[in-house]
């Protein structure tokens, strides 16, 4: 937080003709593993095109979330299937240290390309939809905190902690 990358609108990709693509995802792949992350956006890389990946099967920062099919997404354009919102937690390897109550629609629809220019359409609820829309706004230069409705539901991972308002989890007093 605070490069203003993170404030810009990402380029749409071509995934066919970008010759860098595979090196773009090799790398983001490395790094929101090695960030026990559940996804990653290429902006906060500090590469501005319109590419997401998201993924998880088990994650040490979620222990109680379902399994997310792991996705390359380019060009992502994204629908809510209706108005219903859910509030949860999140936390972003761009806000380190932190979280916040965030609200986010709870069924969407997500479409776009894979790296191979394949078309993706796809429905999520859940978890799984909170994944995609917080990759998503990266895209946009939104970060969660800009989502907050109520500041007293966002702080540092360990003050929330000790004061009983989250379970901090193993990985979330790392650096």
């Amino acid at each position: 937080m605070g490069d203003p990358r993170l404030l810009e609108v990402s380029a749409e990709v071509n995934p066919i003709e970008n010759s860098s693509l595979e090196s773009l995802l090799q790398d983001m792949w490395e790094t929101m593993t090695e960030a026990d992350g559940a996804g990653l956006a290429a902006p906060q890389i500090g590469v501005m095109q319109r590419v997401v990946i998201f993924g998880c099967q088990t994650n040490p920062r979620y222990p109680d979330a379902p399994p997310v099919p792991e996705t390359v997404l380019i060009n992502p354009v994204i629908t809510p299937l209706n108005e219903v919102q859910e509030d949860g937690w999140e936390g972003c390897l761009s806000v380190p240290g932190m979280r916040g109550i965030v609200p986010r629609f709870r069924d969407i629809r997500y479409r776009g390309f894979d790296q191979y220019g394949n078309t993706i359409d796809r429905e999520a609820s859940g978890f799984h939809a909170r994944v995609v829309q917080h990759e998503c706004d990266h895209l946009d230069g939104v970060l969660y905190p800009f989502r907050i409705k109520d500041m007293r539901h966002f702080g540092f991972i360990d003050t929330l902690a000790e004061k009983g308002v989250i379970e901090l989890q193993p990985c979330d007093d790392e650096p």
